[in-house]
């Protein structure tokens, strides 16, 4: 299974909102030599580490492709760079953020670094994915989602999306 990790909390003029950066760039990847399988509910979350920038909107996709882990990352990359994305500070608030989660499984030091180093860490990774694959371990560890759910900070805020679409 190949998983991506999906997060706004900027609006673009082109696009909109958060959720609809989200949803189009998710179109976007459909383009890029990428098919998405599935994708969870949206949710909302507080930006991690807490600041005062605006909560994000975030979702889990599983996707099909035959690109490799680095081609994925690229392809990635370019659509973020398609709708905007800077990278100047670490955790800053930005218009489209796409993680690379776990591409088969696979454990690599890198590039890229599989599965995603801090994924265990975020509810606004756990949670989703929980909706699209509730049986995933982590590839590196092999701990069960709904152990790592349990492990998390309790400081992390998160919570469904009021309108699905």
């Amino acid at each position: 299974m190949i998983l991506i990790g999906i997060g706004s909390n900027l609006s673009s003029p082109e696009h909109g909102g958060p959720r609809q950066v989200c949803a189009a760039a998710l179109a976007r990847l459909e383009g890029a030599g990428v098919r998405v399988a599935a994708r969870s509910r949206w949710y909302e979350s507080a930006p991690v580490p807490v600041s005062d920038q605006p909560w994000f909107v975030n979702a889990v996709a599983a996707l099909e492709t035959s690109l490799s882990p680095a081609d994925l990352l690229a392809a990635l990359h370019r659509v973020e760079a398609s709708f905007g994305r800077v990278r100047r500070v670490v955790n800053e608030a930005r218009v489209l953020d796409l993680d690379l989660l776990d591409h088969e499984g696979r454990v690599q030091a890198g590039p890229p670094v599989l599965p995603h180093p801090r994924l265990q860490q975020r509810a606004f990774v756990l949670l989703p994915l929980l909706d699209i694959a509730p049986g995933w371990r982590h590839p590196a560890t092999g701990e069960a989602l709904a152990d790592l759910i349990a492990a998390l900070p309790p400081d992390q805020g998160i919570r469904p999306a009021a309108d699905q679409d």
